[in-house]
């Protein structure tokens, strides 16, 4: 499936602020699962624009504005070409035994650990063994893990934020998507299994919108990416824009800069299908 993506982001400031240093994370990534044929970012007031790869492969677009300025406009576009692998069945495909053997490959070491959003707790292990209910393949574990996620948490917007840690969200039992995924990433590393956070887009008829989604790594398999906010595998719908560690790896935008703290941010995304 091929679409065209708008994204744009505006902050007003109440006074003017200066000196602002970001880092873009907008450009959709390379990879056999999807075909990028074209990005580009626009910033006002006009600033110029470096580019390079972070330690996960994400590209990172930086762009500084040292002058005084009452407003920000970042605003990315992109034509992007969807081609993912057919779902994996839901049998058995990889035991626990030869899920070990994977932090020697796929740089999977980093995907194992507790990181800023997602911690490795007692608490966690024992719900990611209720979840598997003593299934002794990790695939199947890693499906009965997601479909424990999206069964036990509630969707409800504006219920916490970019900085919620997935010990509140277990706490509370409601998120968005980004916390879904920190919650399913957390359970997989409980039990030693790779899993990475995506950031992207995600097309329906209903709504077009940033989301977060999850991947895990399968021997055999590759990464494989899936939805516990959906409880499903990705499909064509899905456009992938980077992964980390967690949600503090990819953010779609970071930075800083002087003046007054008050400033509001709009922020616009438009899905097209290209026919």
């Amino acid at each position: 499936m091929k679409y065209d993506i708008l994204h744009r982001t505006r902050y007003n400031y109440i006074s003017p602020v200066r000196d602002s240093f970001n880092d873009v994370r907008l450009q959709p990534m390379p990879i056999p699962e999807q075909t990028v044929e074209s990005f580009l970012l626009k910033v006002l007031p006009a600033a110029r624009l470096t580019h390079f790869k972070d330690f996960y492969s994400n590209w990172v677009n930086h762009f500084e504005i040292t002058e005084s300025h009452s407003y920000l406009v970042i605003e990315a576009q992109s034509r992007v070409d969807t081609h993912p692998p057919a779902p994996l069945p839901a049998e058995k495909l990889c035991s626990f035994e030869l899920m070990r053997g994977a932090p020697s490959v796929e740089r999977c070491f980093d995907y194992l650990q507790s990181s800023r959003f997602v911690e490795l707790t007692p608490d966690a292990w024992k719900l990611s063994l209720d979840a598997i209910d003593g299934t002794d393949d990790a695939w199947l574990a890693v499906l009965a893990m997601m479909k424990f996620v999206y069964t036990n948490l509630k969707y409800e917007s504006n219920s916490t934020h970019v900085h919620t840690h997935m010990s509140e969200v277990l706490q509370d039992r409601r998120g968005v998507c980004q916390d879904f995924a920190h919650v399913l990433i957390g359970l997989c590393r409980s039990l030693k299994i790779p899993a990475r956070y995506v950031s992207g887009y995600l097309a329906t008829e209903a709504a077009s919108a940033t989301h977060a989604w999850v991947e895990v790594f399968v021997p055999g398999y590759g990464w494989r990416g899936l939805d516990p906010t959906h409880n499903c595998q990705i499909s064509e719908t899905y456009v992938k824009l980077g992964n980390g560690r967690d949600y503090s790896d990819v953010p779609p935008i970071t930075g800083n800069y002087r003046g007054t703290l008050e400033r509001k941010m709009e922020v616009e995304v438009k899905i097209t299908p290209v026919i």
